[in-house]
């Protein structure tokens, strides 16, 4: 798995009592990815409404691979899980759409 693969993953709620099947974005770095058995992902989700710390996604922002629904990236979700959790590969996003979820961190923790 590389930084800005959309992977499909089962993505604990925040009460880690529940989990569902949804796509995420890799957002670690290669040689993060390599050293560890984890991997640091933000999810998607097919809800549009407006929220903070959130961007949109469409097929268009993707260098391989297809989305089935509009989505929104959630930024503030950032999480670690293990790569044996990841179910498959889907896609990968475009640099630009991936600076702009760098951008937002990077406002999240400023």
């Amino acid at each position: 798995m590389e930084q800005r693969d959309i992977v499909l993953i089962s993505f604990p709620f925040s009460n880690f009592k529940n989990e569902k099947v949804r796509p995420s974005i890799v957002v670690s770095n290669s040689v993060y990815n390599r050293k560890f058995d984890d991997i640091i992902v933000v999810p998607l989700t097919s809800n549009l409404e407006f929220r903070d710390y959130a961007i949109s996604l469409t097929n268009q922002d993707l260098e391989t691979g297809k989305i089935i629904k509009e989505s929104k990236i959630k930024v503030d979700r950032i999480f670690s899980i293990n790569k044996k959790a990841v179910q498959m590969i889907i896609g990968r996003i475009n640099r630009e759409k991936f600076s702009s979820i760098k951008e937002m961190i990077y406002k999240l923790v400023d």
